[in-house]
């Protein structure tokens, strides 16, 4: 997946248009070293992040 295409889909999500690109970067930048860390693909280590996001967003959501 592409950083265009995972900022698409952050924007589905809610996250604002402005912000979804950088957001992307980041998750990708963070699911290099740990994918190298825990010996797994990055995709999965991508997906795992992508879990952890969409729980803290439903967490949020909750309390408003």
């Amino acid at each position: 997946m592409t950083e265009e295409q995972l900022a698409a889909v952050l924007e589905q999500m809610g996250c604002p248009q402005a912000t979804a690109l950088e957001m992307a970067r980041q998750l990708d930048k963070r699911a290099q070293p740990l994918a190298r860390e825990q010996d797994r693909r990055h995709e999965d280590a991508l997906a795992h992040l992508w879990s952890l996001m969409k729980q803290g967003w439903a967490a949020q959501a909750k309390e408003l």
